[in-house]
């Protein structure tokens, strides 16, 4: 058995049965592996940031890590801004980075580069692998960092000749990553009580969910002690999964934009944080603050990023009087399907009536999407899933790994044209894998969120040089004959009657489907 072979047969033993690559001459032991090797379903992404995305989309709905291959520092770099949106959302991730053989790095080759430096800033865990002998011991190590909580970005950089050596000796045991996991902390007694004395006071209180707090058991639970105190459930911006629709509890979700944001936490005097951070505005304005909360707000972190959200909330609630008070559930209502001219207010009214029952929606429609999850809160139960580090590029890549952990569950691309256009190659790997996923591209034909976003920062005036780089209608991109010769099947929407009919025909068939929306 060579070092690739002990290599997989690690990933596989440990759980790890999905591998999201694009490989290159280092991973070539590897590749050729996989026939040798049962269990490991590989599949090809012509982008590292689609592997990467997808590799998200995955741990996001699974909770466990899939493996990615990617070849060397620049291979690693293309993937970065995923893995950037993948660190945010606590998604676990192996990643499998080859490198040259050890003897010849010192030659400096043109692919020669700093692998683990690369890797530090959008990994929790980095490990070079010396040898064929070490590698089954550093992949469990791999695997149960990125499987430690709260989910983790594991990197094991793996030499070209620790793969095509044979295995010659077994120092010890390598133990199951199960031994080596570290599950999440609980939070101190005294930070529960603080939390239920500050519920127990005459003062506006909100309660922020962040990380896995947006999953259905913990929103039930935030449910009950909202019911019972008159909390104010909020959600951080950019959650990584929320469980919303009939039969959840609504949870309203602190807006992107700096003023409607401070609106909606003014009247709040005090701030209990179960798994979020304080809120802050996604950048610094001349004129505006860069923490959203008003002046004077008490701020409690009940339970951090790292720790179990669920225990959290299950012991304030028991604190404060809460497990037997029912929460207060949305009712299922389905708006009808509105006519006209599209508009992206009577968009968000057709996904509402239109969404199927247990729907993984991955939202990327930024400007175009601003009601959405207003308009579908009463929609049927499903999943909603958002770029959680605001790196664009997101939604096709992280929908193909969601599609392939749920395959029994549509799955919605929610996309814009302009983020789109970072990786439109996930759309090969919707059709190569024939994935069931409907992908809606709102093509307005230009960076719309930066023409708001410069009024903010205090420019008066958009001049017609600085429009080249806002706009993208010259020429205009047809997302019909790009995703076709993706091998997607495609079609536009004018109106609408027409987006609702390819709306319906798309949820309906078993595989990939795109619509782009003219608006």
């Amino acid at each position: 058995m060579n070092g690739a072979e002990s290599l997989l047969h690690t990933l596989y033993g440990n759980g790890v049965d999905v591998c999201f690559a694009n490989p290159g001459t280092s991973e070539m032991q590897f590749v050729a592996a996989v026939d040798r090797v049962e269990g490991m379903r590989c599949v090809l992404g012509l982008f590292e940031g689609v592997v990467t995305g997808a590799a998200d989309g995955y741990g996001r709905m699974l909770g466990r890590p899939a493996a990615t291959l990617l070849h060397l520092g620049p291979g690693l770099a293309n993937g970065l801004s995923n893995l950037h949106n993948a660190m945010r959302a606590q998604s676990p991730i192996v990643n499998i980075i080859g490198d040259h053989a050890t003897h010849h790095r010192a030659l400096d080759a043109p692919l020669t580069s700093d692998v683990e430096g690369t890797a530090r800033p959008f990994s929790h865990w980095v490990r070079t692998s010396p040898s064929a002998d070490t590698l089954a011991l550093d992949t469990t190590a791999a695997v149960a960092a990125a499987r430690s909580s709260p989910g983790r970005i594991a990197s094991l950089i793996v030499p070209a000749d620790a793969t095509w050596t044979e295995v010659t000796q077994t120092l010890f045991r390598a133990p199951s990553a199960d031994e080596l996991v570290v599950h999440p902390d609980r939070p101190a007694e005294r930070l529960i009580a603080a939390a239920g004395r500050m519920l127990s006071e005459q003062t506006a209180t909100a309660i922020i969910l962040g990380g896995h707090a947006g999953r259905a058991e913990c929103l039930e639970v935030a449910g009950k002690i909202a019911a019972a105190t008159g909390a104010k459930l909020l959600a951080q911006t950019y959650l990584p999964r929320v469980a919303r629709g009939a039969g959840r509890v609504i949870v309203e979700r602190i807006p992107f934009g700096i003023d409607e944001a401070l609106k909606v936490l003014a009247g709040f005097s005090n701030i209990i944080l179960v798994g979020a951070k304080p809120p802050v505005a996604f950048f610094a304005y001349p004129d505006r603050p860069g923490l959203l909360l008003a002046p004077g707000a008490r701020v409690l972190e009940l339970a951090n990023v790292s720790q179990d959200a669920h225990y959290a909330l299950e012991a304030l609630a028991e604190r404060v009087g809460a497990q037997k008070t029912p929460p207060p559930l949305a009712p299922l209502e389905l708006p009808d399907r509105p006519s006209g001219a599209i508009t992206p207010a009577k968009i968000g009214l057709l996904l509402a009536a239109t969404l199927p029952s247990e729907a993984i929606v991955i939202d990327e429609s930024i400007t175009t999407g601003r009601t959405f999850l207003h308009a579908t809160r009463t929609s049927h139960p499903h999943d909603w899933i958002l770029p959680t580090g605001g790196s664009i590029g997101f939604a096709l890549a992280t929908a193909a790994g969601a599609a392939i952990a749920c395959p029994e569950r549509k799955v919605i691309a929610l996309e814009s044209d302009g983020s789109g256009m970072y990786m439109p190659q996930a759309l090969w790997t919707h059709a190569r894998e024939s994935l069931n996923i409907l992908s809606i591209v709102f093509a307005n034909r230009k960076y719309q969120i930066l023409r708001a976003e410069m009024s903010k920062t205090g420019v008066r005036s958009v001049g017609p040089k600085a429009s080249t780089l806002l706009d993208i209608d010259r020429p205009t991109i047809d997302w019909v004959a790009l995703a076709r010769s993706l091998g997607v099947e495609a079609s536009r929407a004018g109106s609408m009657e027409e987006l609702s009919r390819l709306v319906e025909a798309g949820l309906a068939h078993q595989g990939p489907r795109l619509i782009e929306v003219v608006l």
